[in-house]
């Protein structure tokens, strides 16, 4: 991640266009985003700052600034950087980096790398999945080697999980008309919770 590619030297000079307040800004965007404070960045209220304050990007650009940032900061955080050492293995990346860039990181990072540092490793240690869809429907047992009970209803459940490594992967089981109940009014129930956050 520290070597610089010919791609991303002009990431770097784009990255040096943007005056100390502009980079403090943006950068503050992608910082949220990694302290988990926010769902993502806003690439379109960046673009917008930058237009309103004179400096212009073509819409790849600036995506490649946020990319770059982003990974930066990042692997930063995964490898517990101080701002010193970010700024170390910045500058041994390229040497087209303006000191007043430079600063501006360093500042920021010494400010907010541990949240984000905290936050990757609680992402890492929890291991969360994500729901990506979910299924269901009922059906009717008929005959089982196993059952005692035939002709009971019951819900089958079909969930679609996106793991922490990015592959999705498929659960289901099997539950009682009852237990399906149960779990209609927990859902319910967060659902209320979570409209009053």
């Amino acid at each position: 991640m520290w070597w610089v590619e010919t791609g991303a030297v002009s990431v770097v000079d784009n990255i040096c266009r943007l005056t100390p307040d502009l980079l403090a800004e943006s950068c503050q965007h992608i910082l949220t985003y990694l302290q988990g404070q926010t769902a993502g960045v806003n690439s379109a209220e960046i673009s917008d700052r930058c237009q309103r304050a004179g400096v212009t990007f073509e819409h790849e650009a600036l995506q490649n600034m946020i990319r770059f940032l982003l990974l930066t900061f990042r692997s930063a955080g995964k490898s517990n950087l101080t701002g010193d050492e970010l700024v170390s293995r910045l500058e041994e990346g390229s040497n087209k980096w303006s000191k007043a860039s430079l600063q501006v990181l360093h500042k920021l990072w010494s400010e907010h790398g541990a949240s984000v540092h905290a936050q990757r490793q609680a992402q890492d240690s929890l291991s969360i999945c994500q729901l990506v869809d979910m299924q269901w429907k009922l059906g009717l047992a008929v005959s089982s080697d196993t059952c005692r009970s035939l002709n009971s209803p019951f819900v089958t459940v079909m969930l679609k999980i996106a793991e922490p490594s990015g592959q999705i992967s498929q659960r289901s089981f099997e539950m009682t008309i009852p237990q399906f109940q149960n779990f209609h009014k927990q859902v319910k129930e967060m659902a209320a919770v979570m409209e009053t956050v």
